[in-house]
């Protein structure tokens, strides 16, 4: 528990100790929607699947879309395996830019989760890596090249019921998410983000929930000096499909 500690203070840390070379921060503010599906295999496999929209706020501009997918594995109680693709459509960072095209990107990843329930608050410690592939662009057309990475994260998240009456229920979440970029075009951005998330989901039955919550993303830019301070809205939509086994 000490190292999960450690990597948790660190994540709070990083981005005021780094903030202090600042020279520039673009503060913006986003919404993401999400639809989440779970579909289970067997009493230990499952197939996740995501489609998640992101769009500026001020002003009203498409940021990128994310096509998710992958398999898990309930290895224990208290051990989850987790291994898929991810496909990203970034139509630009900045809202007030708005390109003639879309940079694509190609993302596998891989994570292993510890689940714990303590005072029922069930904590999961989450180890991700990802192996990201980002076609590389000017500032006019796509190249026929692409920069690799990987990038390595770790998240503290607990939650907990707040309410309960048989099969409905409303819980509350509350994470932490340190993301750490290696690769030779990422060295002067080796510190990528810092994460925080709050918020509140809804159970009308078990099969279905609605999450409204709030999500504080700062994050360090390629250039290795400059910051974006994002406020964003996130709404998830999650339908777990019902099969008996």
């Amino acid at each position: 528990m000490k190292i999960f500690k450690l990597l948790f203070i660190l994540g709070l840390i990083s981005p005021f100790l780094s903030a202090q070379n600042i020279k520039k921060t673009d503060q913006q503010t986003l919404t993401w929607i999400r639809y989440y599906n779970i579909l289970p295999l067997s009493e230990k496999w499952a197939l996740h699947s995501e489609f998640d929209n992101r769009s500026f706020v001020n002003p009203v501009h498409q940021n990128l879309f994310v096509i998710r997918v992958q398999g898990r594995y309930r290895a224990t109680e208290t051990i989850d395996l987790g291994s898929g693709f991810a496909y990203f459509n970034v139509n630009t960072q900045d809202p007030n830019i708005d390109p003639d095209f879309s940079i694509p990107e190609y993302r596998t990843q891989q994570d292993i989760t510890f689940i714990n329930d303590i005072a029922k608050i069930t904590f999961h410690n989450r180890f991700q890596i990802e192996e990201r592939f980002t076609q590389k662009a000017t500032r006019t057309e796509l190249l026929d090249d692409f920069s690799f990475a990987f990038r390595f994260r770790y998240r503290l998240q607990s939650t907990f019921d707040l309410w309960k009456k048989e099969k409905q229920s409303l819980k509350a979440t509350i994470s932490d998410e340190i993301l750490l970029n290696y690769g030779k075009d990422n060295k002067r951005n080796t510190f990528d983000q810092n994460r925080f998330y709050a918020a509140l989901r809804y159970h009308i039955n078990p099969n279905i929930g609605l999450e409204l919550g709030y999500l504080k993303s700062f994050q360090r830019r390629t250039s290795g000096v400059d910051f974006y301070d994002r406020d964003i809205i996130r709404f998830t939509f999650y339908h777990k499909i019902d099969r008996r086994f």
